[in-house]
């Protein structure tokens, strides 16, 4: 199954801090482990919220509403796609991952519709 592990913002996140040396160290090894695993399929940060945008769409309307957005621990803030073989793998990976000295953060997996499931 593939999976969405989303990791939440955090006020420092939204701010733009940038994480330390160490912690993108540990973050690479982590990384490098989920491609030796054949986990990773793809990864990401995002830029802070003040630099996106929402479109909110209503039949023919649009409505576009620029950032920042409040709710920081509704906001995404990075993302993996991952292979495993079910979403107790995924838990245990995401107990492995490094943690932030700017403080708790959360992270949301989600499993990703597969052909299949529309039978």
């Amino acid at each position: 199954m593939r999976v969405m592990v989303i990791v939440k913002a955090t006020k420092d996140s939204e701010a733009g801090r940038l994480p330390s040396a160490e912690l993108m160290a540990a973050m690479g090894a982590f990384n490098q482990a989920l491609i030796d695993a054949g986990v990773l399929i793809d990864a990401g940060g995002l830029k802070n919220s003040g630099e996106g945008a929402r479109v909110s769409l209503d039949g023919a309307d649009r409505k576009v509403t620029r950032g920042p957005f409040a709710n920081v621990g509704e906001l995404a803030s990075g993302f993996w796609l991952w292979k495993v073989k079910d979403l107790e793998e995924a838990i245990d990976w995401v107990k492995r991952c490094p943690t932030s000295a700017f403080g708790p953060f959360e992270i949301e997996i989600r499993p990703l519709f597969e052909m299949e499931d529309f039978g």
